[in-house]
């Protein structure tokens, strides 16, 4: 398995719990100093693929290369030079944040510039002093994301990293980011929002079911949005040519008074046909990523429910 400009490799994953298949075959490749994303929805398989190459769990079959060693062989050496993120980070909660940073550093054997962790949880607006039992779920979250970040990795697998932050802290952590991959570092994350793997990455597999349905570029992503929207309007009109728009599909209307449409890609096309009416209110939905992987892969849909 050749892997000198690859971070990561893995061929033929395959996992089952039970009777549940959780990998089916994935197949992998990121290079090194990529930013790369990993989409798709809850229970896909994004969490069980980065435990199999963390080595948290053996895989059933198939082969992986981490920074060019076998984490099966040498998971030591291989976790020394990650920043992991869990979906769930277990914590002490007796400690205070700095306390349990400290755990972590002497877990690994890794010498810690303290500063640049204080500058970390300064950016994230994180007290080092707080108990971590006084934690909401999105503070806990920024500690999972300093403890990944803070002894400088070559590899960071992430799984969710910006889960329960809001908006503004998650533009910060997309901002760490893409910062640590200029200083030279790889970047693997998981999500499940389409908009995040666009805005981040450079580029992105998808997967469903446990398999890799595609490979793509975060511009490709814009074609699989898809909104669900109603339109009120002042006074009845003909609702018709919305539904000429591009990717525009008129559902429903009622008495040309209130109009429900499913959009699919950029909305651009929709807003400016909309200037010409007498628009009261707009109420716009995002479908779940599952109820767009089943529209935007329907010819698979047969294969995969048996």
């Amino acid at each position: 398995m050749m892997t000198g400009d690859k971070a990561i490799v893995a061929r033929g994953l395959a996992k089952s719990y039970g009777k549940v298949r959780a990998l089916r075959g994935v197949d992998l490749e990121v290079a090194r100093g990529e930013l790369f994303g990993f989409l798709g929805p809850n229970g896909a398989g994004k969490t069980t693929t980065i435990r199999c190459l963390l080595d948290l769990i053996r895989p059933d079959a198939g082969e992986i290369r981490v920074l060019g060693l076998d984490p099966q062989a040498d998971p030591v050496a291989v976790r020394e030079r990650i920043g992991y993120l869990p979906g769930e980070l277990n914590m002490e909660q007796s400690l205070k944040v700095e306390g349990q940073l400290r755990y972590f550093t002497d877990l690994r054997g890794n010498k810690i510039d303290w500063g640049y962790v204080r500058e970390l949880a300064r950016r994230l607006d994180l007290d080092l002093a707080m108990p971590i039992k006084n934690l909401s779920k999105g503070n806990k979250q920024k500690v999972g994301v300093v403890q990944a970040l803070m002894h400088r990795p070559e590899l960071l697998l992430l799984d969710e990293p910006t889960a329960g932050l809001d908006p503004l802290m998650q533009q910060e952590v997309y901002r760490m980011l893409r910062e640590a991959q200029a200083d030279g570092a790889t970047v693997f994350f998981s999500s499940h929002i389409i908009s995040e793997v666009g805005t981040l990455a450079n580029r992105v597999a998808i997967i469903r079911a446990g398999v890799i349905v595609e490979e793509a570029q975060p511009s490709q992503l814009v074609s699989m949005a898809i909104r669900r929207i109603w339109i009120r309007f002042l006074k009845p009109v003909n609702p018709a040519p919305l539904g000429e728009v591009e990717g525009a599909t008129v559902l429903s209307q009622s008495n040309g008074l209130r109009v429900h449409l499913q959009v699919e890609g950029e909305l651009d096309g929709l807003i400016k046909a909309l200037a010409a009416y007498p628009v009261g209110d707009i109420e716009i939905e995002r479908p779940s990523l599952e109820e767009i992987f089943l529209a935007y892969y329907e010819g698979d849909r047969t294969e995969e429910e048996n």
